[in-house]
This record gives C-alpha cells, structure tokens and sequence, in this order.
C-alpha cells in the first residue's frame, strides 16, 4: 500500500479493511469523503448488489481489493 496516502486516507482504508465489506451508507460521514480518492488510487471496490433476498433494490458495498480476507493472512 505505497500510494502515497493521507493519515485519513489510511483510517478509512483500514475500516473498510476490518469489515471485509461494508454498506456505503453504513460508513460514517465523514469516512464517506474519502472513498472517491481510494477508488481513484485503485485500493477499493464500490460495486452494487442487493442487500437482502426479499428486496430487488441494489445498494452500494464497498470493499478492498485484497484477494485473502486479513483473517486468513495470520
């Protein structure tokens, strides 16, 4: 991860990380900022799919393009 990151950058990198996949409109204000830039920089994925079987509405996930979840790294 040498893209030149800013420390926010990096804390929402890291969250979105932690949680494998997270809702867009589950991630705090704030964090929702800097998912523009991270995309641009080619670290994460937005990507829509439905959240639940009894819904046809898709809503945006987001997640990193790490190919092994850090659980299974350790």
């Amino acid at each position: 991860m040498s893209k030149n990151l800013t420390d926010f950058e990096k804390k929402v990198y890291d969250f979105i990380k932690e949680h494998e996949e997270v809702l867009a409109s589950n991630m705090p204000l704030r964090m929702r900022g800097a998912v523009p830039n991270l995309k641009n920089k080619g670290l994460i994925v937005v990507y829509k799919k439905t959240a639940s079987r009894w819904s046809s509405n898709k809503r945006k996930f987001i997640k990193t393009k790490e190919s092994t979840p850090s659980s299974l790294t350790s």
